[in-house]
């Protein structure tokens, strides 16, 4: 019993690995004005999250970094979401 549990364990994790790098290959097709939503359907959640602005009572803004990853080599991409939409997307080459 115990390893079939090891290896129930060892193939949901090379499937979130799989998932993770099939989402990488759609960075590119994040344009301005998807909602927060959309993004983490299609590319997953960002591998960094930071608050640029959080004050009470007004649009929150943050940055979601994605680092590079297999199917997008070298490429770093950041989206800039202000009250829940992409406002601004940058893709650096990261070596």
């Amino acid at each position: 019993m115990r390893w079939l549990e090891l290896v129930a364990v060892a193939s949901l994790a090379l499937m979130g690995t799989l998932a993770r790098a099939a989402d990488a290959a759609e960075r590119t097709f994040i344009r301005k004005g998807m909602k927060e939503g959309e993004v983490v359907l299609r590319i997953g959640k960002p591998d960094h999250e930071t608050f640029i602005r959080n004050v009470r009572g007004e649009p929150e803004e943050k940055a979601w970094t994605y680092f590079p990853d297999p199917r997008d080599p070298q490429t770093l991409t950041i989206l800039t979401i202000k009250a829940g939409v992409v406002e601004l997307i940058e893709r650096k080459i990261h070596r």
